[in-house]
């Protein structure tokens, strides 16, 4: 009898199990990053890129870190800052709970870095009230019972604070009727759409929409 064919193992005899598994290797082996199999001593095999440092104003007050450039402006608020009221809902951007004001202008901080902002001013949740006095976006929210959970709050309302000020500069939504008056009029279905980027998942959207239109100095 001859031995090739008893023997599973021999270099001339391939079954299906044998071709499955190479296959199943050799894919397994292309999806790996592209980074070294094996580091020299004391490699980890990835290298980060050199910390820079970043100047910014947070809430009035100039703040100089030093971090990865891959660090997001969310991650520079709670990890290195301790500002832990811009929440990481989703960290895609879908949500709007980090949001935050750079310039005046509502940003969602998951989305963009910290060094693309250096020199900036970032006014978050904490910036809002002037000591017991709070902002009246904030009062509103109270007073309309406009959060129930409450992880959504601070994006939300820093988030209605750019909305406020992009709709007094005359900035269109994807629903304004009317482009040639200076801006729009603030009907719920403008408000809705303009907020649509901040998801309460506790669904307290008609309070919201109340407080917003309160601050607004609009009837509710």
């Amino acid at each position: 009898m001859d031995n090739r064919e008893s023997n599973p193992l021999s270099s001339n005899h391939v079954t299906r199990r044998t071709v499955i598994e190479t296959g199943a290797t050799a894919l397994l082996l292309t999806s790996l990053p592209g980074r070294p199999f094996a580091a020299g001593p004391g490699d980890d095999g990835e290298r980060s890129p050199p910390h820079v440092n970043v100047e910014l104003q947070i809430n009035g007050y100039p703040h100089s870190l030093m971090l990865d450039p891959r660090t997001t402006l969310l991650d520079a608020l709670r990890e290195h800052l301790g500002l832990t009221g811009s929440k990481k809902g989703c960290d895609h951007g879908q949500c709007g709970a980090c949001t935050v004001l750079i310039e005046g202008r509502r940003i969602n901080s998951c989305l963009t870095l910290a060094v693309m902002h250096d020199g900036q001013s970032v006014t978050t949740i904490e910036g809002l009230a002037e000591g017991d006095n709070l902002h009246p976006l904030q009062a509103a929210f109270i007073e309309h019972d406009g959060f129930q959970c409450g992880y959504c709050t601070s994006g939300q309302i820093c988030s209605a604070i750019g909305m406020l000020a992009e709709s007094r500069q005359g900035m269109p939504s994807y629903v304004t009727e009317d482009l040639v008056q200076p801006a729009a009029e603030l009907t719920d279905v403008e408000i809705r759409e303009r907020m649509s980027g901040n998801i309460c998942r506790c669904a307290a959207y008609p309070n919201i929409l109340a407080a917003i239109k309160q601050a607004a100095g609009m009837p509710t």
